[in-house]
């Protein structure tokens, strides 16, 4: 009995020391959850130290609806995904194939590159608003130098978006890079030195052999940063705290502002709910895009 009991415990080690530690992830998991959907159908009051919870599923759906604050956040958050992950896995698909070429200094250079992810994007964040500043930055004394007029980067509704792509290319292109130039290490020199021996030129070879082989990686690429960029909050913050106006006004900005200036919780837990059921939605879309490049 003792021996099958032993046998029994053996067996099933694996499922049975990693229970206490599946229980509580899934309580963590769990209870936010349903936490959440029961806020989001609620207004939650505070009065006389005490949290008071009102079902009010209507209520909170209204606000949604008319959020004209949320209208501006969708679209800025939109153009700031698409426009900074194109420019990103352009930029960093460049170097992964200059870098690529070397002969000489490939760690040193991919050392380099990867410098500006090591920084903390609180440390980002307060370094280029320095470099945009308005009287003493660095650019617009560049400008000023070249006898043009200094821009007001962060708060000129024109440009500001454009300061904070800018600002989020220069942090994750270091990123897309590693990507890149992992898979364009891993292609297969022979396949190269064929195309070489045919006659191609780099720009043919690169083109017409790297660069489809590299699909994948770059899908891949593709969507953890979408999904980074639609989650950026803090450099965003830092820089234009959404403004001027809602110049630069993100998803995740508003939610912050939801939920901790405006103290609406039942709001932010509906508004919370939607993000992400947008970010699922997206996640299946993406899913069924990877599977088609991969296939092709």
């Amino acid at each position: 009995m003792r021996a099958r009991l032993v046998d029994l415990l053996n067996r099933g080690f694996k499922h049975w020391s990693l229970a206490p530690a599946a229980l509580v992830f899934l309580l963590l998991t769990l209870y936010p959850i349903v936490n959440l959907v029961r806020m989001s159908v609620s207004t939650v009051e505070f009065s006389a130290g005490a949290v008071h919870w009102t079902y009010t599923p209507l209520r909170n759906v209204a606000l949604l609806l008319g959020d004209t604050v949320l209208a501006a956040a969708v679209v800025n958050t939109a153009i700031f995904v698409v426009i900074a992950v194109a420019l990103e896995v352009a930029l960093g698909l460049a170097l992964a194939l200059l870098v690529a070429r070397l002969d000489r200094g490939k760690g040193l250079a991919r050392t380099v590159m990867i410098l500006p992810i090591l920084v903390p994007a609180v440390a980002i964040g307060s370094m280029w608003k320095l470099m945009y500043n308005y009287d003493f930055g660095v650019f617009n004394q560049a400008l000023v130098a070249l006898h043009l007029s200094p821009v007001n980067w962060l708060g000129s509704s024109h440009v500001a978006l454009a300061a904070v792509i800018a600002v989020d290319v220069w942090h994750w292109v270091p990123f897309v890079f590693l990507i890149l130039f992992a898979a364009v290490e891993g292609v297969p020199s022979d396949l190269i030195e064929a195309a070489r021996i045919d006659g191609a030129t780099p720009w043919q070879i690169t083109r017409r052999v790297i660069v489809p082989l590299l699909k994948p990686a770059i899908a891949v690429a593709v969507i953890f940063r979408a999904i980074l960029a639609f989650k950026t909050f803090d450099e965003v913050f830092l820089l234009t705290s959404g403004g001027p106006g809602t110049a630069t006004e993100l998803v995740s900005l508003h939610l912050y502002k939801v939920f901790f200036e405006q103290i609406q919780l039942g709001y932010g837990a509906r508004l919370s709910r939607t993000i992400i059921a947008a970010i699922v939605a997206f996640l299946a879309v993406s899913r069924r895009a990877l599977s088609l490049t991969v296939a092709r």
